[in-house]
């Protein structure tokens, strides 16, 4: 299994038989390195409603008949633009058959801007613990530091755990290392930083300081080998 990082919260795993996206945010995204008018995809997995996370979904869903995994609200929403969903809510987990998907907590706001300004809530936001045979990769999505995170790093033996550093909309580095040692994840990736000028960090800086783990700075399109 191959997962690969393309920009902000972009995530692509790439498995024997499946492709699977995270937070397709590829049009508008200068950090990444897709192309959507040519990329395939078999499932999309989203975190919450904002427009940089559900990105280019609806094309891609449409071209590729991907179906698409997201809390219950913003696949509600989402299916009225004709794509395939599957509605999931926090706390629950379902077997693709590509692995388990499990909807976590995440302190943040989940809303998609229309063209013409209308803002659609799409309920809850969401953090995602993906397990694919024996190894689980969790995306935290977009949050702000919570105790709960201890948790999840004792529930679950975590390989990779994809963490926000942004600051701003989300936890800042200082607060970003505290998840990591409550997540206990093998591998620690910071994201959501310098799509934007308010959300400029050092991820070397932030991977350097990771205690429990190794903290790893990916490049956009480097691969992590699972």
């Amino acid at each position: 299994m191959k997962v690969s990082y393309h920009g902000h919260a972009v995530i692509k795993v790439q498995t024997e038989k499946h492709t699977i996206l995270i937070d397709p945010f590829i049009t508008g995204n200068r950090l990444c390195d897709l192309d959507a008018d040519t990329i395939q995809v078999d499932y999309i997995l989203l975190t919450h409603g904002h427009n940089d996370h559900v990105g280019d979904t609806v094309a891609l869903a449409k071209r590729n008949d991907a179906l698409v995994i997201a809390p219950n609200e913003l696949a509600d929403y989402l299916s009225y633009q004709g794509v395939r969903v599957h509605n999931m809510h926090i706390g629950g987990s379902y077997k693709f058959d590509f692995g388990k998907v499990k909807f976590t907590q995440a302190f943040h706001g989940s809303s998609f801007q229309e063209e013409d300004g209308t803002i659609v809530y799409t309920g809850m936001p969401a953090g995602i613990l993906l397990t694919i045979k024996d190894k689980t990769i969790y995306h935290l999505g977009d949050t702000a530091l919570f105790t709960d995170l201890k948790m999840y790093g004792e529930m679950n033996n975590i390989d990779v755990a994809f963490i926000p550093i942004g600051d701003n909309f989300t936890m800042g580095p200082e607060d970003a290392l505290i998840a990591a040692n409550w997540v206990k994840a093998k591998i620690v990736v910071p994201i959501h930083y310098n799509t934007f000028p308010v959300i400029e960090q050092d991820p070397e800086d932030f991977a350097k300081k990771v205690k429990t783990g190794e903290g790893r700075v990916m490049k956009t399109g480097d691969v992590i080998e699972l």
